[in-house]
């Protein structure tokens, strides 16, 4: 085997009691794709393999776009990667699952401008990092499903699920996050507070 086509395998090490916190925290973000003027990038090297799982740069978008909020219960949603294809081209098919307790007009009217629209979403992990389903390869097929419950003890919801192939599981993104009320900045307060990303966002409950 060539230098230049060398093995990329690394070790991949854990230390005993580092809590690894499952789940998402309880808000999400989504733009769809035709509002996105530049994409941030997956570093690669000479090949075309990807060197990391974290994008580098920021989504730009195009001019009084933002990145839309929704509000969803953590302890109902759920991202998963698993891989599909056949060797050498086999990819990650990334999955999200998104509860949104309401089921009143504005809910119901998500399904018209989600459903059939190529989108992209933004979650953060507990650990206050946010990865990302969709990319600028693959469609995201995005779909709503809303229940109004069943009986006093019933439950309503609107569920949001997107899947999209991407090269890696839901990559990481530390750019920007232009919203409505404001600018997300995750590395930058990531490093105002020393390792920690601080709140969960600019918003105020």
């Amino acid at each position: 085997m060539s230098q230049s086509c060398s093995p990329m395998q690394q070790s991949l090490t854990w230390c005993p009691g580092t809590p690894e916190l499952p789940g998402i925290k309880s808000r999400i973000y989504y733009i769809a794709k035709s509002l996105i003027a530049q994409w941030p990038t997956l570093p690669t090297d000479a090949h075309g393999r990807p060197t990391a799982a974290k994008y580098t740069g920021s989504f730009v978008l195009v001019a009084d776009a933002t990145w839309k909020r929704i509000d969803v219960l953590p302890d109902k949603c759920q991202v998963t990667s698993e891989a599909q294809g056949e060797v050498p081209s086999q990819t990650q098919l990334n999955k999200l699952t998104a509860v949104h307790p309401a089921v009143g007009e504005e809910a119901s009217a998500a399904a018209a401008y989600i459903n059939n629209t190529d989108n992209v979403f933004l979650v953060e992990t507990m650990k206050s990092k946010f990865r990302v389903i969709g990319n600028d390869m693959w469609n995201t097929k995005s779909t709503v499903a809303q229940d109004l419950g069943q009986g006093a003890t019933g439950t309503t919801s609107t569920t949001i699920t997107a899947e999209a192939a991407d090269v890696v599981p839901a990559p990481f993104y530390e750019g920007e996050i232009v919203t409505d009320a404001g600018t997300i900045n995750p590395l930058e307060e990531e490093d105002e507070n020393g390792g920690d990303n601080g709140p969960e966002n600019p918003e105020e409950d």
